[in-house]
């Protein structure tokens, strides 16, 4: 081949490069990229090795905001985690469509952990790019979610029992006192449930003493109304130090607690530490919780599963249920902090949460009347009529209550997504709705709590006599045993009784002497006073 036909071909070849490589990088002025409306989020997760389910969409768009049509949008990855292999785009250069809309799927790698991606269009006017972060989750990942989640429950249950346990102990004895002694005024009841309530944290402690008081007689039925009411504004506080999002500081509080509670031999400070090393143990636990719950924000399903929430009925049992599950309205409490904190719960759906787990901690009072005297039974149906009561007065109005709540409550930066923002502003809002529902509902039946005593008294009335003529312990509780005071309390009351069934022993035991006739057991008409006799034997 000649020189001259050799020149001639490379010259052919030269153009034919040339405008290829002009259509490829061709330029496009006056348009942008922008992030496609309706996409749910730009965090993407899905498991290594795997195609993420979701796309990367963006939007090509010019400078009037239409869509353009054929324009190649290229997609690149920026960062992969260390080591990782196997991730690719399914295509790297897509054409948008007549929406303007041009998406890719990623094939995650190898590795878990953070992939970075972008997108771009050939535009020399502008700098417009995307970014996209990708997370590959462990195959695992819900093995570690479950368990996550479960030994953070578990961590905030042992916290709470010991910082409660601890309170009381190092409080118990004036707990008590100012319980059996200032409870007359149904006003200073109330504050008096809450500032106790406040200081051992957990007002289904603070029901079960009521019960056990009144089973002891150290207080009537009618004084532990107000009491009710104000424990349920105490446990407010708990839910609002939760919503604080202390849990930077829990393994502080733990090493603070452990130290005061291993290396200090005065009491009182001991007790103090086993309530602080509680309370770390708490918001650690939460701390667990919160990391283990935090694939859950990308998962479709049980974001779906959390707006059906928003139906409050629905809300309402599920709450209800759960809290009566782990019978502890604080930690159902902390739960959906947790899950507001993720920006998977929205104030609508966590009202209804927060309303069912004040009906849900009644079980605890009702377990705790379980072979209790009558008054002590009324105690606990006192408490639940209380908290339905309430929910009923409330559920009908959640909009207008969330607006309320909202209203004094932080607003988010507008600049933040929708999950960030949530995840800013709606746990410090449920702890506000909870402190509002509990401390409105005290204040609305307050002046009622005589009604209240009788309509109680009418549903739950004395039993017939003859039931009285069983055998059985009137006052000691050995659920009290770690309260000293109060077991004292209860023992000095059964000892009573014994006394009051000799006394009435001896007396029938000298009417024979004096009468021939058969006599009847002076309080049990139905029996003789041999019979009478006999059964307070057998009750001593």
């Amino acid at each position: 081949m000649s020189l001259k036909s050799r020149s001639f071909i490379f010259l052919v070849f030269t153009v034919l490069f040339v405008f290829l490589n002009a259509s490829e990088s061709e330029i496009y002025p006056n348009i942008s990229i922008e992030k496609a409306e309706n996409v749910l989020s730009y965090n993407l997760i899905d498991v290594v090795g795997k195609k993420v389910q979701q796309p990367l969409v963006v939007k090509v768009v010019d400078e009037n905001s239409q869509p353009v049509e054929n324009v190649p949008v290229t997609f690149s990855i920026v960062s992969t985690p260390s080591g990782s292999k196997e991730y690719k785009f399914e295509e790297e250069t897509v054409f948008s469509g007549s929406d303007g809309i041009a998406q890719t799927h990623f094939i995650l790698g190898s590795k878990p952990g953070n992939y970075e991606c972008s997108a771009r269009i050939n535009n020399p006017d502008t700098n417009d790019i995307i970014y996209f972060k990708l997370t590959a989750r462990n195959s695992r990942w819900i093995f570690f979610l479950i368990t996550g989640v479960l030994g953070g429950l578990g961590l905030f249950l042992i916290g709470m029992n010991m910082m409660s346990d601890g309170m009381k102990k190092a409080a118990g004895n004036k707990m008590r006192s100012i319980l059996s002694t200032l409870t007359k005024n149904r006003v200073i009841g109330l504050m008096v449930g809450a500032v106790v309530t406040m200081i051992i944290q957990s007002s289904s402690a603070t029901t079960v003493m009521l019960v056990s008081f009144v089973q002891a007689e150290l207080m009537t039925f009618a004084q532990s109304l107000g009491v009710i009411l104000g424990a349920d504004i105490g446990t407010t506080i708990t839910a609002q130090l939760i919503a604080f999002k202390f849990t930077d500081y829990a393994l502080l509080m733990i090493a603070v607690g452990f130290a005061l509670k291993v290396f200090v031999k005065k009491e009182g400070i001991k007790n103090l530490g086993a309530a602080i090393l509680g309370f770390g143990i708490l918001f650690f636990g939460m701390h667990i919780m919160s990391e283990a719950m935090y694939p859950l924000r990308s998962y479709e399903g049980f974001i779906n599963l959390l707006l059906k929430l928003e139906n409050p009925l629905l809300g309402v049992v599920v709450g209800a249920l759960f809290t009566g599950l782990i019978q502890s309205s604080s930690a159902f409490t902390g739960i959906v902090i947790v899950l507001a904190s993720q920006g998977l719960l929205s104030l609508e759906a966590g009202i209804p949460l927060i309303f069912g787990s004040n009906i849900g901690t009644c079980i605890t009072a009702a377990l705790s009347s379980i072979n209790t005297s009558r008054d002590a039974k009324r105690v606990a149906l006192a408490h639940a009529i209380f908290k339905i009561s309430g929910v009923l007065l409330f559920i009908f109005w959640i909009p207008t209550f969330a607006d309320l709540v909202r209203s004094i409550s932080p607003v988010a930066d507008p600049s933040l997504s929708e999950i960030a923002a949530r995840s800013a502003v709606v746990p410090r809002q449920i702890a506000n709705s909870h402190t509002i529902f509990n401390v409105g509902f005290g204040l609305i039946f307050l002046p009622f709590t005589a009604l209240f005593a009788k309509l109680i008294i009418k549903l739950m009335p004395e039993k017939k006599y003859e039931n009285a003529t069983k055998p059985k312990i009137l006052h000691l509780d050995d659920k009290v045993i770690e309260t000293p005071s109060l077991a004292i309390e209860l023992s000095k009351s059964e000892v009573s009784c014994m006394i009051k069934l000799l006394k009435r022993m001896l007396s029938a035991a000298i009417k024979p002497f004096f009468d021939d006739k058969e006599l009847s057991d002076e309080a049990y008409p139905n029996i003789t006073l041999l019979e009478g006799i006999k059964m307070r034997e057998d009750k001593v």
